[in-house]
């Protein structure tokens, strides 16, 4: 059987409907205390590779269920008021967050071009993950 729509076809439509910054947008808003880096990324990535100073790590199979203060598994984060940018290794998965959240109704929220492995491109700094988030 055939699929009737594709992953990359998928990735657009999220990307036609979201805000993307560019790379040198993104390292600017890091120093911004009311933007919070969302990275939602699998764990082992983060252990293998680290992660954004500062970041939250919101895994993607639990975004939607995290982001619902309706949910049992609400995490407060996401009623910071704060802007969200979400990202991923190379921003397929994060078009799809942040369309996902952005139809939920969170705002203000984007994500940016290229993801994790831009962000590392462009000499962004990168710590080591957290041993517990707080």
């Amino acid at each position: 059987m055939a699929l009737t729509k594709g992953v990359k076809q998928l990735v657009a439509e999220a990307r036609a409907k979201v805000r993307t910054l560019s790379i040198q947008e993104a390292l600017a808003k890091h120093a911004d205390p009311n933007v919070l880096f969302v990275d939602i990324r699998d764990v082992r990535e983060l252990e293998r590779d680290g992660m954004i100073p500062g970041a939250y790590h919101a895994p993607r199979g639990m975004l939607e269920f995290w982001v619902d203060p309706d949910s049992p598994y609400y995490k407060t984060e996401f009623g910071s008021g704060k802007e969200f940018v979400f990202y991923c290794a190379s921003a397929w998965r994060s078009s799809l967050a942040t369309a996902a959240v952005q139809e939920m109704g969170l705002a203000p929220v984007c994500h940016f071009e290229g993801g994790f492995n831009a962000w590392k491109q462009a000499g962004g700094p990168v710590v080591p993950r957290p041993e517990k988030q707080v």
